[in-house]
């Protein structure tokens, strides 16, 4: 079924008589893009590091920086427990870079190989980090709903310092201290940070303490600048695709103005050359679709201790060569994916060639299945038909007393309307046998089950999808921002919007529909469109497009002369020549 396309609606309170808030040098174009997006005023839009929240309203502050200032003090042996995704990597890299800056000697970290223990700090990690004999665990990106991993910790007399934005259970770990904005009487404004931006307020915080207390001057040491690290907090947040509020924009903004700058970590220069991208035209785009990925791959294929690594990595060789393993592993990544996909759609097919009978809520399982790739799987099949989907994957157990002793991973995406936590968590509810262990955002969760619980869990699962849903909505739906004029197809407007974002989850990049006329057309690398287009009739203004992955049954096709499309705009940049380049997200008419 092909989306509807409709055009962002601007509501009435947010119309002409705001428009005078935004400065004269923001265009007529631009303010109907943010008012789509719910800016009213130019100040939601600046993005200095004034603008950011002070952390005084985290709840646990207080707590958690008692902790980590007693750890300087007395040079306790702190380990950090992260989480095998780039918002756990940057998260880790950026707490020990700068516990080590202000001073502390013993500190080191451990992710959890998904494969063997699972995420987050389990009893089993525990018992592990025990070895390393720790006086204070700090969880980054995880922890909240570690319930029994605290208890096993305390028991063991270490102090647990939780730092994480997942959604609380109704049950919370006792930490010596958590931080997490999500969690019940916290005031903090912005509930939208990631993982690496909880840390970076603490570290903040921390900082902001041993400069009162006189720590610095004291152990000769130069307070450090936490800008320094906003590479870091920028690469963390888009590629976890959390909303992009104010609070975030302004990371993201400065953590790419200083990557652009050349002010980053070698291990994401690296990461960027062999991306093929050019740091001083760097959007947060190329961070959640180039180096995210490749940072992301080694916790799903290996051990995302190598992604640590080179962040950590100070010589830009020894990062280069982090950076082409990493490299290598997405290359591997996405093989895996292609044919997971493939598989996918063929289950999806058997299902039914009735859409009306296609679960509201669809999970899907097949045993051959990587644990670490199903969440990707999930998002392209969620895509594809437009309803929650869980891929589940074969997480082991004991072969030879059959599915009684197997486990199988789930990781869940969502569309607009339902949230997917919440949802997992009403099945729990009703169902408290079905689901081991569970959690996530509105859009994305993972969990864990029994294999003789899956169709019973299946089952429940649709069922409550469709207790929350309407059929309007399984409706796909692109939004956009409506037509440009033939004079606003130009350089001009191309880097207007490159430089007016940062554009990322919940601040959508302009996404723009329009009837174009069709000079050329071929494909280029195996199923990409390659356009030459002609906003008039007279084909005095000519623009380059391309559409990727097309059905080349379909395109090329000399038939079709004029063309609409939903697309994005764009600069193109060869040999040194800019052109503009329309990104064509959909084809609505041939």
């Amino acid at each position: 079924m092909q989306p509807k396309i409709t055009q962002r609606q601007i509501p009435q309170y947010q119309t002409a008589p705001n428009l005078s808030q935004f400065s004269d040098s923001i265009s007529p174009l631009l303010q109907r893009i943010y008012l789509g997006r719910g800016i009213t005023s130019a100040e939601q839009l600046e993005r200095t590091l004034a603008k950011l929240p002070r952390p005084d309203a985290l709840k646990g502050l207080t707590e958690g920086v008692g902790l980590l200032e007693e750890a300087l003090k007395q040079q306790q042996s702190v380990l950090i427990v992260g989480d095998f995704d780039a918002d756990g990597a940057t998260s880790t890299t950026l707490t020990l870079l700068a516990m080590r800056a202000m001073g502390l000697q013993h500190i080191d970290f451990i992710v959890p190989n998904r494969f063997e223990f699972g995420y987050g700090l389990t009893p089993e990690i525990v018992a592990l980090a025990q070895q390393r004999h720790p006086d204070l665990i700090i969880t980054v990106d995880n922890g909240i709903s570690s319930v029994n991993g605290v208890k096993a910790a305390k028991e063991a007399g270490i102090n647990v310092l939780i730092t994480d934005h997942h959604l609380p259970g109704a049950v919370l770990p006792e930490a010596d201290a958590i931080l997490n904005p999500n969690q019940h009487g916290c005031e903090f404004p912005s509930k939208n940070l990631a993982g690496v931006g909880v840390v970076f307020y603490l570290l903040s915080a921390l900082r902001s303490r041993l400069r009162e207390t006189g720590w610095f001057d004291a152990q000769g040491i130069t307070a450090p600048n936490m800008a320094e690290w906003l590479d870091l907090v920028a690469l963390g947040t888009v590629a976890d695709v959390v909303p992009l509020d104010q609070t975030n924009r302004v990371l993201v903004h400065q953590g790419i103005q200083r990557i652009r700058a050349g002010k980053t970590r070698p291990g994401i220069q690296a990461l960027l050359d062999l991306a093929g991208k050019d740091r001083q035209r760097l959007v947060a785009t190329d961070l959640g679709f180039t180096v995210g990925p490749r940072l992301n791959a080694a916790g799903r294929l290996d051990d995302m201790s190598i992604g640590i690594e080179c962040l950590l990595e100070t010589d830009p060789y020894l990062a280069r060569e982090y950076a082409v393993q990493l490299d290598e592993l997405n290359r591997d990544r996405r093989v895996i994916e292609a044919d997971m996909q493939r598989e996918g759609l063929a289950i999806l097919d058997k299902l039914t060639l009735d859409e009306e009978a296609l679960p509201w809520g669809l999970c899907l399982f097949d045993a051959d299945w990587h644990q670490g790739v199903v969440g990707l799987l999930a998002s392209r099949i969620k895509d594809r038909i437009h309803r929650p989907v869980i891929a589940f994957a074969d997480a082991g157990g004991d072969a030879e007393n059959g599915e009684s002793n197997r486990e199988y991973k789930g990781s869940a995406r969502s569309i607009p309307g339902l949230h997917i936590r919440d949802a997992l968590d009403a099945v729990a509810t009703a169902h408290p046998e079905l689901i081991s262990k569970f959690g996530g955002h509105a859009m994305a969760a993972g969990l864990s089950l029994d294999a003789k619980h899956y169709p019973a869990f299946a089952k429940a699962f649709d069922a409550e999808v469709k207790r929350q849903l309407t059929p309007a909505d399984l409706e796909a739906e692109i939004v956009t921002d409506g037509e440009l004029t033939p004079g606003e197809l130009s350089l001009e407007t191309g880097h207007l919007l490159r430089e007016s974002g940062p554009w990322g989850q919940h601040f959508p990049e302009p996404l723009f529909q329009g009837e174009f006329y069709i000079v050329q057309q071929r494909i280029v690398g195996e199923k990409h469109l390659k356009l030459l287009l002609a906003v008039d009739e007279q084909k005095q203004q000519l623009i380059d497009a391309i559409a990727f992955n097309v059905d080349t049954e379909v395109w090329p096709n000399p038939n079709v002369d004029k063309i609409q499309l939903v697309y994005k705009l764009d600069i193109n940049v060869w040999q040194g020549r800019e052109s503009v380049q329309l990104m064509v997200e959909g084809i609505l008419k041939n």
